[in-house]
């Protein structure tokens, strides 16, 4: 888990920034149970396969594995149970257009707590297609290359 003032990440999709184009990122309350806090803040959580809905003018989730608490018995719930998303009904409604209209959708980036609050990242994004991804690895390795260079050339 990474701790990046007062926010503590609990769960990271690296695979959506290299499925998806990300154009825009919106924060989000979640409504959970109590055994689910407590599963998140101990780091149990997938965002895999995931991604948000609008149903009904209310945003979901669906697909986040959240790990049944330890010490939970009865009160747990089931890891793979859609969960309510909070946000303002503007942004909501906005998404929805946008999500609608132009073929975007809507992927979590990560799952974090700030000020004591569980939140996710959502983000507005479109799919990347095969020559995309191949291009953003080829500028990957080539940046690498450069600052390789750049440091052998610092230390002679």
């Amino acid at each position: 888990m990474q701790v990046k003032s007062g926010i503590k990440v609990v769960a990271e999709n690296r695979k959506a920034r290299h499925d998806y184009f990300i154009h825009e990122s919106y924060e989000a309350g979640m409504v959970l149970t109590g055994t689910e806090v407590k599963s998140l803040r101990a780091g149990k959580a997938n965002l895999r396969d995931s991604f948000a809905r609008i149903e009904n003018a209310e945003m979901m989730l669906h697909n986040v594995h959240i790990s049944p608490y330890d010490q939970g018995n009865r009160f747990n719930q089931e890891p793979l149970r859609t969960r309510k998303l909070l946000m303002h009904k503007k942004e909501i409604t906005k998404l929805l257009g946008q999500t609608q209209g132009k073929g975007y959708t809507l992927v979590p980036l990560k799952i974090y707590f700030t000020r004591g609050r569980a939140k996710v990242q959502i983000g507005l994004a479109t799919g990347k297609k095969d020559y995309d991804k191949r291009q953003d690895m080829a500028e990957r390795d080539s940046k690498r290359e450069i600052d390789r260079a750049l440091r052998d050339r610092q230390k002679s």
